[in-house]
């Protein structure tokens, strides 16, 4: 498995393009934003994208979607349909944060309509890029839609805003649930095993055995209260 990690936005969003050595089939995975380095990092390795790969449809992690399809037209845009209504709002998600409007072109918040997604997530699906093989896990919380992408025989698992390094995703935006969350994070994410990687959107890469022993969140030293919310 080879991984190229492109930090992008003012979030500072890790997009990660990950390809096959051997075969040179490649996945791009939430291409935050119009970055020529993203486009750069796949044709170093002579990659052949097949996909434009979305754990969730947050504008930090889709906001370069068009701009690559149009760059990559031949890539599949996959998406789970329950994040659908979040993806087709991107225009106006900038408003969500409570950022004014007359701020977004200056952050690069100025988004197109995104295209359609050509194909659609499913939980426990296998998805295979060359060698590698995939299993697409739902794990909403952050988004009704979001999704993980497991790589059993790497032992790493790229899990969006669901998990970070100390912390997990935020669950006060549209089609959040704090409850879900912790229902992924516990039944989902956790059980794949203390020795697997894990790359967050945001942040340096960790372990779920790191993560399992030290994150306040999943240890206990935070629990959820009566609103549903940490």
């Amino acid at each position: 498995m080879i991984i190229e990690e492109i930090t992008v936005t003012a979030f500072q969003q890790h997009t990660r393009v990950v390809g096959c050595e051997r075969t040179k089939r490649a996945i791009c995975i939430d291409p935050g934003d119009d970055s020529e380095r993203i486009v750069q990092a796949i044709d170093k390795h002579d990659f052949e994208l097949q996909a434009i790969a979305c754990t969730h449809a947050h504008m930090d992690h889709v906001g370069g979607v068009a701009a690559l399809k149009k760059r990559k037209p031949e890539a599949k845009i996959i998406i789970h349909p329950a994040d659908e209504f979040i993806y087709d709002e991107l225009p106006n998600q900038p408003a969500w944060l409570g950022i004014p409007r007359s701020q977004w072109a200056e952050y690069g918040f100025d988004y197109e309509q995104p295209p359609k997604a050509d194909e659609h997530w499913s939980h426990s699906q296998t998805y295979e890029v060359g060698e590698l093989t995939f299993k697409v896990i739902h794990c909403p919380g952050h988004t009704p839609g979001h999704v993980v992408l497991f790589e059993p025989n790497e032992r790493k698992v790229f899990v969006g805003d669901c998990l970070f390094a100390g912390s997990i995703g935020r669950t006060d935006l549209p089609g959040g649930s704090t409850e879900q969350l912790m229902d992924s994070l516990l039944n989902k994410i956790l059980p794949l095993g203390d020795d697997v990687e894990v790359y967050s959107g945001h942040g340096p890469i960790t372990t779920i055995g790191q993560e399992r022993r030290t994150n306040p969140f999943l240890t206990g030293v935070y629990s959820v209260g009566s609103s549903g919310r940490f």
